[in-house]
């Protein structure tokens, strides 16, 4: 994506819940800051973060991100944070109430997908608006991907 002519610069992935695609069908994507502290910060920069059992919940208004793991910074000594804390999640009113009504009336989700630094160096959230599968849609998407995988193999083999 490029914003008035210029490249977009690489963003630096920290954490990626590859299992939400299988388990999931996304409906919608969202991108949402996360309010940390400052050993926070410091321990995403290291790249050790785990989002894969997390998901996000409203709570009185506001979307939080529950069970998601940053671990201690080591060279923080006692002001540092609890790895398993809830965050808040910012994310404007608009988008906030959409997915309060989204979550309440259709049986959706908020899944996270991945923790990146954007390219002004701000920790970000993708989220997404997701329906959980059934097992024969699991199947079904197990069956595709194998499928698509064999066809490009003879392709190349063959083209």
């Amino acid at each position: 994506m490029t914003h008035k002519g210029r490249p977009s610069a690489v963003k630096k992935i920290v954490a990626e819940n590859r299992k939400a695609r299988f388990n999931f069908e996304i409906v919608n994507t969202y991108e949402a800051g996360l309010m940390l502290t400052g050993t926070e910060v410091k321990s995403l920069r290291e790249g050790k973060a785990n989002i894969a059992e997390s998901y996000a919940s409203d709570e009185n208004g506001e979307i939080w991100l529950i069970n998601s793991y940053v671990p201690e910074y080591l060279q923080a000594n006692r002001f540092n944070h609890a790895p398993r804390r809830p965050r808040k999640l910012l994310l404007s009113g608009k988008e906030i109430s959409r997915l309060r009504i989204a979550i309440s009336r259709e049986g959706m989700t908020l899944v996270p997908l991945k923790v990146y630094f954007n390219e002004k160096g701000r920790a970000k959230l993708e989220l997404a608006l997701a329906k959980g599968k059934k097992l024969h849609d699991k199947r079904e998407t197990e069956k595709q991907r194998d499928w698509d995988r064999q066809k490009g193999r003879l392709l190349r083999d063959h083209g």
